[in-house]
């Protein structure tokens, strides 16, 4: 393995192989990790990082694709995440719709990766926002990440981009119902593809009825409609997607979301190293039988947890 000196040069030059064995060394807690993150830590901040979230089914995969596709005609360089947060015994995602993306994945101004639970030391949502750096670092223009918008996960993940769409495709009766669940808060624009099929204009009524009730945030989500598959709509999208940025610069939403970024790292990262050095100095032991106590019933989680701090 390279020291992190030898790295971080073919990194920043955007390297494919440098880039995925950094990011693998921020999933699995490679000792140089740390040391690389501080060096690429001031030149940070360049990308423009939107997030594809939705049910599974809307068409996200091929959105993405469509919408990497477009950018790299303009002469972009494009990071994809795909978050899987599955099981990857089960394939998921990454062996379904995801594949149809490997057809991008020969052009070098395109970068692809999955990113899966096991393996993501200290969490799906942390191993994400380190990949989205290391990929911004590299020198790529937008980062797209693409996850399957179910789960506390999804909710931190998202949290990291600037603009945030959700997709949703007529004919799936649960799908705003999905969206009240808590997804609604996070939606910057709502894309609904597949708007061939009938029952378009249905889910954009609810959406607007929806909207309607919501609280005011300054920015109103535009309802955008594509047919990812034909490519259309997907310059619109864009297009919103760039609008949503210059308000946010004109508004301060960027410095927001930077700081709201910033905590939620400092947050994730302060509880994995409280947990990793209560864990080394209480010693396994203890911890399993901690872990033995509560599903026993003889004590609580609280509790347990108070305890093994105090002694840590």
């Amino acid at each position: 393995m390279p020291a992190p000196p030898d790295l971080l040069e073919p990194l920043r030059r955007g390297e494919p192989r440098a880039l995925g064995r950094a990011i693998s060394w921020m999933e699995n807690g490679h000792p140089g990790a740390r040391d690389l993150m501080a060096s690429l830590w001031p030149h940070l901040g360049r990308a423009t990082v939107i997030g594809i979230t939705g049910s599974p089914g809307a068409g996200k995969s091929t959105l993405t694709d469509q919408l990497a596709r477009t950018l790299r005609a303009e002469g972009q360089k494009v990071g994809i995440l795909a978050v899987d947060p599955t099981s990857p015994f089960s394939g998921g995602a990454i062996l379904g719709d995801r594949i149809r993306m490997q057809r991008i994945a020969a052009d070098p101004g395109i970068f692809i990766r999955s990113m899966a639970t096991r393996g993501a030391l200290g969490g799906l949502a942390r191993a994400t926002q380190d990949a989205i750096d290391l990929l911004d670092a590299a020198g790529f223009d937008t980062v797209i990440v693409e996850t399957v918008g179910v789960g506390q996960d999804e909710v931190d993940v998202v949290a990291c981009v600037q603009t945030c769409c959700v997709v949703l495709v007529p004919g799936m009766g649960d799908e705003i119902q999905a969206i009240k669940a808590g997804i609604m808060e996070v939606a910057d624009l709502f894309i609904i593809n597949k708007a061939d099929r009938d029952g378009a204009d249905q889910v954009e009524q609810e959406l607007q009825a929806m909207k309607s009730l919501a609280m005011p945030q300054g920015w109103d989500p535009p309802i955008l409609r594509t047919v990812a598959q034909q490519g259309q709509g997907v310059v619109e999208v864009l297009g919103q997607v760039s609008a949503h940025g210059r308000w946010l610069r004109e508004h301060g939403g960027l410095q927001r979301k930077a700081m709201e970024r910033a905590r939620l790292r400092f947050d994730s990262l302060l509880a994995e190293g409280a947990a990793r050095r209560a864990r080394a100095r209480v010693g396994s032991a203890r911890v399993e039988a901690a872990i033995q106590d509560i599903a026993e019933r003889v004590l609580d989680p609280y509790t347990a947890v108070e305890e093994i701090l105090g002694k840590a």
